[in-house]
């Protein structure tokens, strides 16, 4: 039994040593064209075509590979976008900011507010340290976990380019809650050519109940879905969980639209708090481009309502 376990330790630790090699070849040394070319094959199990791409797809990993600006990396800068909002529409559409640090060993109880907030980077997709007691909190853990995230770089391995030179800085703020004292629905509205064309709904976000509905901008249930985290819930009626329509709306839709000007396809996220509307942030590549849209066919219609060229 000792062989054997000390076995099985060395062919898991060679295992990870090969496979931690493979990723910074495949992710750092195979041209971008050829890494992303690679990827939708084997998503979608068919070759990506880049010279004239049709679906919402290929478009959104044809402007991934050619759309780029410095505008994107500001945008794409969950610090740095704060000044882009400011100027287009206003702070008061701003979550509060309550700290910035570019050092993990800062964040302690001491430099931080009351809770709740919530604990994030500002140059990556991840999700963010939900605190509402700091006494249940492991402040080592949390800056161990921060050292590590403030050490990664997005680009490599999602070749969203948007993402390669924001400087890693770490950010506090407010946490959002309803006056239920839940986390609020997140809009998240497709922009296409400045214009708001799908809206998609995030609801119960950090629990096991997390699912997503799709809205037209007349709130009616769109015929796909594009998501990786379940439709509708547990229930088996879709209706059953139908979302009313926010008393926001036109006004999400009317600073969408304002934001999403300079750009051809981009998503702008918000939530609303008992009435009142509070900006999420902005991404240029919806699950970066690799998640099928069921059925098949709206991939085809969506990419119809893109147009790539100005």
């Amino acid at each position: 039994m000792k062989n054997f376990k000390k076995k099985f330790v060395q062919n898991t630790l060679v295992g990870n040593i090969v496979g931690a090699i493979y990723h910074w070849v495949n992710t750092r040394l195979v041209p971008e064209k050829t890494y992303i070319k690679r990827r939708y094959k084997k998503k979608f199990g068919e070759r990506l075509n880049l010279k004239d791409p049709t679906t919402l797809n290929e478009k959104i990993l044809w402007l991934k590979l050619n759309d780029r600006t410095p505008l994107h990396t500001q945008c794409a800068d969950k610090f740095a976008v704060r000044d882009y909002i400011k100027k287009k529409i206003g702070d008061k559409y701003l979550v509060p900011l309550y700290y910035d640090t570019y050092e993990a060993t800062n964040i302690i109880p001491e430099n931080l507010p009351e809770p709740p907030y919530i604990i994030k980077t500002n140059h990556d997709s991840g999700g963010g340290i939900f605190v509402y007691n700091e006494s249940l909190i492991n402040w080592k853990e949390v800056q161990k976990s921060l050292k590590k995230r403030l050490k990664q770089n997005y680009y490599p391995a999602s070749k969203e380019w948007q993402y390669k030179n924001i400087k890693p800085r770490i950010i506090v703020e407010k946490l959002l809650l309803t006056s239920a004292n839940k986390i609020p629905f997140d809009y998240k509205l497709h922009c296409f050519n400045g214009k708001v064309l799908t809206i998609q709904v995030d609801m119960e976000r950090g629990t096991d109940n997390h699912f997503r509905n799709w809205y037209n901008t007349d709130w009616e249930r769109e015929p796909f879905k594009w998501s990786s985290v379940k439709e509708n819930g547990k229930k088996t009626d879709p209706s059953d969980y139908d979302v009313e329509k926010p008393s926001t709306l036109n006004e999400m839709i009317r600073l969408s639209e304002i934001l999403a000007e300079p750009f051809r396809y981009v998503r702008v996220d918000w939530y609303d708090v008992d009435g009142k509307l509070f900006f999420g942030e902005i991404t240029f590549h919806h699950d970066g481009g690799n998640k099928p849209i069921e059925p098949k066919e709206w991939d085809y219609k969506l990419g119809e309502k893109l147009v790539l060229k100005k």
